[in-house]
């Protein structure tokens, strides 16, 4: 997967690759939008369309993440770092 999202990022470039993640964050959050909506109105909903979303945004996000040599590892303690901070941050607001 790592040679084949890096062709793709490569081939677009960074700024084009850019503006592409900023659509499929809208779509995300129109996804979210639409089946919260559709919850409210008609109860439970598929969240498919949420799913196909996330990971599109996944995927674009894998290819800044090779691209820029970070790794899995990397990623993961600063998310572990970030979740506890916030975790912190709530436990006081209690």
């Amino acid at each position: 997967m790592k040679d084949k999202l890096l062709k793709i990022i490569q081939h677009y470039g960074i700024n084009k690759q850019l503006k592409y993640i900023h659509s499929e964050y809208y779509e995300l959050d129109e996804a979210i939008i639409n089946y919260e909506w559709a919850e409210s109105e008609y109860g439970r909903c598929n969240n498919d369309n949420i799913a196909g979303e996330i990971a599109d945004i996944m995927v674009m996000l894998k290819q800044f993440q090779y691209y820029y040599g970070i790794t899995d590892e990397q990623i993961e303690e600063i998310m572990n770092y970030k979740i506890d901070r916030q975790l912190d941050r709530i436990s006081k607001e209690e």
